[in-house]
């Protein structure tokens, strides 16, 4: 790949830079801006298809808008490189998803141009009508345009935003982009040529004209209005946004600048709800990622004459593939099994379930609630479930989880991918609650798994009961332990001790066993694999509440309401009386960095657990204390 010329882009600071330039500028710029955007992802890692799909989109945006006085909402953040690189952000990049650096998503704290923080889906429209509502009140004329699309518009929550922004007199700009081509493929020179006309004044005016003369003659005006649309409905498939309450405006192709900087323009004068639909092709401008978007969604350091990313030194099986390999495998034993994902098929470990058993497979799309719900339908009819989710996903079907699943205690198992901390993608994608807000539903079974083989082991238990049920398991690899062939079960509730000490118990859950191990061997205290978090061993607690002085608690959680709470319930409620130091993720959103970065800024990797251990009051009646040596 030559490298362009970038003298443009290295002048831009702000949006303001953008607007004083020529339209034929603003193009050299979007192929600047895209060779850039390529040369970071590929050193540094990152998300690079949707954003080289939203080059020219963002230039025409703070072309066209007053930024940051006219707000800007983005949907699914991971799209904003481009926007980053424009306000202000270029000689940032390199610090992006990295400890103390930029975030991967919009944030406000980091940018006035970030207007609102996006790590979930779909939260775009409903945002920019508060704040179109709120200017509105305020007597200002900001603009709001809120930019959804990259699958975002297959949730629930956007067609709610839609439905309520579509019924009020409301300035509001809804900008779909469509890089999937899954509404319509009608683009083109007519199309483009439509859009200008339909999003003009003089078409505005007319339309507005004709609906008060013919608003005294009713039957006049319904034709009218039947004529326009069965006209539209032939050329633009605008209709359901129509009916919605939008003046629909589109297709337009989304990498044709002047047909953007037009048809934005004229909506920019507009009154009411505007609905902008443009069409982008996802990795547009680097054959690589236009071949295979997917790949390119998020990757890790590349090739960019290739394409082909670094070898990667863990060659130990993720913990996502240890469930994707069991999920082929029981689906092989167990023809009620059934595979459901809210639009992470690659991501959860689906792809080899999806293409063997694809009469089993259902992707909802980024619709968790229904997801969730229609596990409850399958499993009322005698199937089993099992829905592949990210923990910060999960929490988007809290309600259904509740009311759908655990309430009629229904044989749903869900498998929780991405628990505790994540790293790079930091706080919005962290799965640092689940056993918080698991915990306190009634009939839910819940393990974190501390090893590959237990994984497997897990999910066969939690497949083969009677009821609701959870396997939590983190990002990556685990320590190493090959998993067996067969598909075996534990005993729900069970706990298993790993190290005999003195005084000190360490009690692990899930992936804190290795470095409670590491901790229980210099300090010489027991340690044990709880493997449940509901229910708990309640019999073996009641033993080692007696025999030992201090009872410390391990998980990647948060320790408000977490497991290491769920023991000192048990224990209260049974009036014994030893002291527990839980150590967890603490009561703050933490920032991005690498898995072991956070787990020390946590306090939860051996050194830090040590100390932790060392200051507490207990601590100094323990036998061990006087011979210990702490490296």
């Amino acid at each position: 790949m030559n490298k362009p010329d970038l003298s443009l882009l290295q002048d831009i600071s702000s949006p303001e830079d953008v607007r004083n330039l020529s339209r034929n500028d603003l193009k050299d710029l979007a192929g600047q801006l895209r060779h850039h955007l390529i040369e970071h992802v590929s050193q540094h890692g990152g998300h690079l298809a949707a954003s080289l799909g939203t080059v020219e989109l963002t230039i025409a945006l703070h072309y066209i808008f007053n930024t940051p006085e006219d707000r800007l909402i983005w949907d699914v953040g991971h799209q904003t490189y481009p926007h980053k690189m424009l306000t202000g952000r270029r000689d940032r990049m390199q610090t992006m998803r990295k400890l103390h650096g930029l975030s991967g998503f919009p944030r406000r704290e980091e940018s006035e141009y970030d207007t609102f923080g996006v790590g979930h889906s779909s939260t775009s429209i409903s945002a920019a009508l508060g704040m179109a509502l709120a200017n509105r009140s305020l007597e200002n004329e900001r603009k709001a345009v809120a930019i959804i699309g990259d699958g975002a518009m297959t949730a629930g929550m956007a067609f709610e935003a839609l439905n309520h922004a579509g019924s009020l007199d409301t300035n509001l700009l809804v900008v779909l982009n469509d890089n999937k081509m899954s509404i319509s493929k009608n683009v083109g020179g007519l199309s483009n040529y439509l859009a200008r006309i339909l999003s003009g004044r003089l078409y505005s005016g007319v339309r507005e004209g004709g609906k008060k003369v013919l608003s005294h003659m009713p039957s006049m005006l319904e034709l009218a209005r039947r004529a326009e649309e069965h006209m539209k409905g032939m050329i633009i498939p605008g209709t359901l946004f129509e009916e919605l309450g939008f003046n629909y405006i589109g297709p337009v192709d989304g990498h044709d600048m002047d047909s953007l900087i037009d048809t934005l323009s004229n909506l920019k004068h507009l009154k009411g709800p505007q609905f902008l639909h443009i069409v982008t092709q996802k990795g547009k401008g680097y054959s690589p990622a236009e071949e295979n978007p997917c790949a390119f969604h998020g990757i890790s350091k590349f090739d960019r004459d290739t394409g082909k990313t670094s070898a990667c030194a863990d060659t130990l099986p993720s913990y996502t593939s240890i469930f994707s390999q069991w999920l082929c495998d029981m689906a092989s034993a167990d023809d009620r099994l059934v595979g459901i994902t809210p639009a992470m098929r690659e991501g959860s470990g689906l792809v080899d379930f999806s293409e063997q058993f694809p009469d089993r497979y259902f992707d909802v799309g980024i619709a968790e609630q229904h997801a969730v719900t229609l596990a409850a339908g399958l499993a009322c009819e005698g199937l089993r479930p099992v829905v592949a989710i990210y923990s910060t996903f999960l929490q988007r079907a809290y309600d259904q989880l509740i009311h759908d699943v655990a309430l009629q205690n229904l044989p749903v198992m869900f498998a929780i991918d991405r628990a505790g901390l994540v790293g790079p993608d930091g706080a919005t994608h962290a799965g640092s609650f689940d056993l918080s807000y698991l915990r306190a539903i009634p009939n839910m079974v819940i393990m974190a798994p501390a090893d590959e083989n237990e994984c497997r082991q897990m999910l066969s238990t939690g497949f083969q009961h009677d009821g609701p049920s959870a396997v939590r398991y983190p990002r990556g690899s685990g320590p190493g332990i090959k998993p067996a062939t067969e598909l075996d079960t534990l005993p729900i509730g069970k706990a298993r001790t790993c190290r005999e000490g003195v005084d000190i118990v360490l009690l692990a859950f899930g992936c804190m066993l290795s470095p409670a191990i590491e901790v229980g061997d210099q300090l010489n205290a027991s340690v044990i694999n709880m493997r449940f978090i509901k229910p708990l061993d309640e019999a073996l607690l009641e033993q080692i509440s007696s025999q030992n002085k201090l009872l410390v608690t391990l998980e990647d959680n948060a320790v408000a309401g977490g497991a290491g709470s769920g023991i000192c319930e048990f224990l209260n409620s049974q009036n014994i009386m030893v002291p527990v130091l839980q150590l967890g993720l603490a009561d703050t959103f933490l920032e991005q960095g690498s898995r072991e970065q956070l787990l020390s800024l946590s306090g939860l990797d051996p050194e830090h657990i040590i100390q932790s251990i060392m200051a507490h009051p207990a601590y100094q009646d323990c036998k061990i204390r006087q011979t210990q040596v702490v490296s």
